[in-house]
């Protein structure tokens, strides 16, 4: 029902059960008892005719889209999601953390009112999508890896043979600058994950 249709109901029923009419509807339906004195005074205006049923409010009513009362946004958010952004290099937000949260905190700074859920429904308006990237790229090992080791193994032998106490230190904890992959996902056009 229509909200008009549901005073109208209410008040009928209201007027129905004559004295504390009001009171029980109200009690049985969770309608204020405002709303079905309004029904009650709608029905006695010669409210009995069911409202259209295309409409319930007039139209233009309700909030403005957030593109047509600020189109900025748009242009904004494009900004921080392209990789090829214009701007510090160095910038945080641009090339590690491309959360909608950060995007609506840095949008928010930049003067704009917009919350995390927003900015996923414009970024898949403008056609992006969370994506992992794609390891396209496959990296071989170094060209002198065994002269390195036989290199490492000619020297432990020299020190043995002179007494002097040799170290060795092994690493497994990979630290890798570049473009590899990385768990996880950010926002990229749809079809176009970042090439690792």
């Amino acid at each position: 029902m229509s909200e008009k249709l549901r005073r109208l109901w209410a008040g009928a029923e209201a007027q129905t059960l004559g004295r504390g009419g009001i009171a029980a509807v109200s009690q049985a339906t969770g309608l204020s008892r405002a709303t079905i004195g309004s029904g009650l005074r709608e029905l006695k205006q010669g409210g009995t005719q069911p409202p259209p049923v295309t409409r319930i409010r007039r139209k233009g009513g309700g909030r403005k889209a957030l593109t047509e009362s600020d189109p900025a946004v748009l242009t904004d958010l494009e900004e921080l999601v392209e990789p090829s952004t214009p701007g510090h290099p160095q910038s945080a937000l641009r090339w590690t953390c491309k959360s909608t949260t950060k995007l609506a905190e840095e949008l928010r700074r930049r003067g704009h009112r917009i919350g995390p859920r927003t900015v996923a429904e414009l970024l898949h308006e403008l056609d992006y999508s969370l994506q992992a990237n794609r390891k396209t790229r496959e990296g071989s090992s170094h060209p002198d890896r065994n002269a390195q080791f036989e290199h490492i193994n000619r020297r432990i032998q020299i020190f043995q043979q002179r007494g002097q106490p040799v170290v060795s230190v092994d690493t497994k904890k990979k630290e890798l600058i570049g473009d590899f992959k990385n768990g996880g996902q950010e926002w990229q056009p749809k079809g176009s994950p970042e090439p690792v």
